[in-house]
């Protein structure tokens, strides 16, 4: 049982269904949840982006909203996929029963946690690309470079959504999820330099800030939108896809352990 429960994720095209019965879902409530997702970074733009940038002209050369909207985006893709694995996965695992019964159909949970974790970034891509259509509105990142943006924006909803499938197996009720948010999504979202340069902090915060996935997928997504490429974009992808890996690993362990125990 103990050997079972630490294997390697054994998935299966299974996992399609369970996708498209979230998309069928979703696209019931799609326009709401779109313009929820734009709300929030919209209105960061404009209150940081040409209050803050009326006094702050430019970072680096570069005009403050233009640096505030290519760091946003993240923290949109971040959010999305947070959302969806922890407080809509939860709802369907632990309260709507939704996991349970497709357990009981010819299914196995790591095609279950593998369709969530794809659902996820899925539906934080589309809340990336709503963005970007905003940021485009505002005469930002029209540049060919944009085009790279895309697949970027699906792996950056992966690796969130991995991690939030951790917290999700995790909980025992939604105030569980407020510990994460507080204490690890906000305050990294202060050190990967979506607001201002990572220089600008202590030199062992930036070290340190280089290891978070968020930092790496600023890291990758400002120089596109600014028409420009990533310094070291093997670097930050390594760093997306290590977090990506391990944390799906680790949320169908944990999963395991709380519905096959």
């Amino acid at each position: 049982m103990r050997f079972a429960l630490f294997a390697l994720p054994a998935c299966s095209l299974r996992f399609i269904p369970i996708w498209r019965r979230n998309l069928l879902v979703w696209k019931k409530l799609a326009l709401a949840s779109v313009l929820g997702n734009i709300a929030d970074p919209l209105i960061t733009l404009i209150a940081f982006g040409y209050g803050l940038g009326s006094l702050l002209k430019t970072i680096d050369g570069i005009p403050y909203i233009h640096f505030l909207a290519s760091g946003s985006i993240c923290m949109s893709v971040m959010m999305a996929a947070s959302f969806e694995t922890l407080y809509s996965a939860f709802s369907r695992m632990h309260v709507q029963k939704t996991w349970e019964a497709l357990l009981n159909a010819p299914m196995a949970l790591d095609d279950v946690v593998l369709a969530e974790m794809l659902w996820a970034a899925t539906k934080a891509l589309f809340a990336g690309v709503a963005i970007l259509g905003v940021i485009f509105l505002l005469g930002i990142g029209l540049h060919v470079n944009v085009i790279f943006v895309l697949p970027l924006l699906f792996l950056i909803g992966i690796t969130f959504a991995s991690i939030g499938l951790i917290i999700n197996a995790m909980a025992k009720g939604y105030d569980f999820f407020t510990y994460y948010f507080t204490l690890v999504l906000t305050p990294m979202v202060f050190l990967s330099g979506v607001y201002y340069p990572v220089a600008q902090l202590p030199p062992w915060l930036q070290g340190f800030a280089q290891l978070l996935p968020l930092g790496a997928a600023v890291n990758l997504i400002r120089p596109l939108i600014l028409g420009q490429w990533p310094a070291h974009a093997v670097a930050d992808i390594a760093v997306l896809l290590a977090y990506s890996f391990a944390g799906f690993y680790v949320a169908t362990v944990l999963t395991r352990r709380r519905l096959l125990k």
